[in-house]
C-alpha cells in the first residue's frame, strides 16, 4: 500500500494585505511503498485569505497543507497520486525501453 506525505518546502510572503501574507507555497508529495519512493513538487498561489488571518509566525505546516489541498479539486489530487503510483510501479517493474541495435546484415 502506498502512503502519501505532504510537506511544505518554502513559502513566499508579502506585507499587504497583512504583514506576512502567504502568496506562494512550494510543496512536495512523497509516495512510499516498502523500499520504493517517488516525489512530486508543486507550487500553489494564494491571492486572498479564506477565513481569518493567521500571523506568519503562528502558522503550522498542517494548516498550510490544508490550504494547498483545499485549493485543488479532488481530481487534481488523485491525478498527482496516480503519477506517483506509476513512478513507483515503474521502479518495481521497469518498462521495456527500445534499444538501437546494429542492422543484422551489416
Amino acid at each position: 500500500m502506498i502512503t502519501y506525505t505532504w510537506n511544505v518546502q518554502s513559502m513566499l510572503i508579502v506585507d499587504t494585505p497583512e504583514p506576512g501574507f502567504v502568496t506562494t507555497v512550494i510543496w512536495t508529495i512523497t509516495a512510499n511503498e516498502q523500499q520504493y519512493s517517488a516525489v512530486y513538487t508543486g507550487a500553489s498561489q494564494f491571492y486572498s485569505q479564506n477565513g481569518s488571518f493567521t500571523p506568519y509566525d503562528q502558522l503550522t505546516e498542517d494548516q498550510v497543507i490544508s490550504w494547498v489541498q483545499n485549493s485543488m479539486e479532488s481530481a487534481e489530487v488523485n491525478a498527482l497520486y496516480s503519477i506517483l503510483a506509476t513512478q513507483i510501479e515503474n521502479q518495481k517493474n521497469p518498462p521495456s525501453i527500445p534499444m538501437s541495435q546494429p542492422l543484422p546484415w551489416l
